[in-house]
């Protein structure tokens, strides 16, 4: 069970690609800084290996002027709920 935290924007394919192969049937994505941007509904596509188990972090989204036009299948958490992320799963894999 691990929290894979995302930082790239829905552009770097690539990365979206090889986390998509590496993310496992318990794990939970987080979007953070950049990555914010493929909680929008238009960027929908890139999020689909995922299985809705996403969230992204509310003051990335602030400060990105994001804030309310998030898909719906995707949880918004603050940075308490970033913590909690952290606790409930066993380790963190950060994909930069």
């Amino acid at each position: 069970m691990l929290l894979h935290l995302l930082n790239r924007s829905p552009q770097s394919t690539a990365v979206y690609r090889d986390l998509g192969e590496a993310f496992g049937v318990n794990d939970q994505l987080l979007l953070i800084e950049d990555a914010c941007y493929a909680a929008l509904p238009a960027a929908s596509g890139v999020l689909e290996a995922f299985g809705g188990r996403i969230s992204v972090l509310e003051e990335d989204l602030v400060s990105r002027g994001l804030a309310g036009r998030v898909s719906p299948a995707i949880t918004v958490v603050d940075m308490k709920g970033f913590l909690a992320l952290t606790e409930t799963h066993e380790r963190c894999v950060s994909w930069f």
